[in-house]
């Protein structure tokens, strides 16, 4: 494995992932990764498998005006986003929606999106970049919800701080039933926070449900997640330089993580540990924020690298309630590299 591990480093350092592959550059086929289809909470659940906009109207925008009129109502549609467009406001997205980028240059600047108070909502193939002083995606108080083959990017930078960008994409204040599959987060502070407060257990405890899979971090400083008070299922997730803790279940969260990869420069990999870290929020906590402990089963084998692992306390969230296939370790980081990220599907 030091050998595979030394290998692969190689690999990441040379492969950034750009946003945009070169012209004529082959595409991976679906079949060296099994499928791309719906898997995890989004599509097992309680209230039925996320569809977004099924069957309805197909509009294509190709401004932010255009974007924001198809996206706040409640009307099933599907949406698809031509080219880069520059959201003159932040787009609020209601239920029954499909946001798809068309090929490989959607891309979404100055403004992200909340999805709020809605359900059955599924975002794909966008890139979603430098939005300052709001996450790029809020998943608030919404159900049924698939985040898919985006790319999330800002600058991890000392000098402008974890607070100049906020989260990537944060799922928060009692959402539930949730994928998040298949996306590129890089050039980060604080990345995917699930609920977005210790004060809020009556409203988020026993919901949060969310699975993890597939998602490439690099160059990220925390919450790769960190989840309060609900269930995540994190699984065939790749990480490399995540510089100061990635997996943190806190606040009596319960977290499955397994056959998950760590390699570069990574402090801690996994902890359940409740003090929110300095370097989280030096600017509001610079001495740390205490918070009750998480909970953290360790499924199938991971790969932590160097990178420490805490876990204070063994959870009861042993298995996921759901059929999915992991990807062998030994593959793991091909595939991921291969198939994370737009212009994949």
């Amino acid at each position: 494995m030091k050998v595979f591990a030394a290998l692969f480093t190689c690999l990441a350092l040379a492969t950034a992932l750009p946003a945009n592959e070169a012209p004529g550059e082959e595409k991976h086929p679906k079949s060296k990764f099994g499928s791309f289809d719906l898997v995890g909470y989004a599509k097992d659940n309680p209230i039925g498998k996320t569809t977004g906009g099924g069957s309805g109207e197909k509009v294509t925008v190709r401004d932010g005006a255009a974007l924001l009129a198809a996206a706040s109502d409640s009307k099933p549609r599907t949406i698809y986003v031509e080219g880069r467009i520059d959201l003159p406001s932040r787009l609020r997205v209601g239920s029954n929606k499909s946001i798809l980028g068309i090929g490989k240059t959607a891309e979404i600047r100055q403004n992200g999106m909340t999805i709020v108070n809605a359900t059955n909502v599924i975002v794909r193939n966008l890139a979603i970049r430098f939005i300052v002083d709001n996450d790029g995606i809020t998943v608030q108080n919404s159900t049924r919800v698939w985040i898919d083959h985006n790319e999330f990017e800002s600058e991890f930078s000392q000098e402008l701080g974890p607070d100049y960008y906020d989260g990537q994409l944060d799922t928060v204040r009692g959402s539930d039933w949730v994928t998040i599959s298949w996306n590129y987060f890089h050039d980060h502070w604080k990345s995917n926070l699930i609920g977005n407060s210790d004060v809020l257990r009556d409203v988020d405890f026993g919901k949060l449900h969310l699975t993890y899979h597939h998602n490439y971090w690099r160059n990220c400083g925390t919450r790769g997640p960190s989840g309060r008070f609900g269930h995540q299922h994190i699984y065939n997730n790749l990480y490399v330089d995540y510089r100061y803790q990635a997996i943190q279940s806190r606040s009596d969260n319960q977290m499955l993580v397994e056959a998950n990869a760590f390699f570069g420069n990574t402090r801690t990999a996994a902890t359940t540990y409740g003090l929110v870290i300095p370097e989280d929020s030096p600017n509001t906590s610079p001495e740390g924020d205490f918070e009750i402990d998480g909970y953290m089963n360790l499924g199938a084998k991971n790969y932590f690298g160097d990178a420490a692992v805490n876990i204070t306390h063994i959870g009861d969230f042993k298995k996921a309630p759901y059929k999915y296939r992991l990807t062998d370790l030994y593959e793991l980081p091909f595939t991921v590299l291969a198939g994370v990220g737009v212009g994949k599907i």
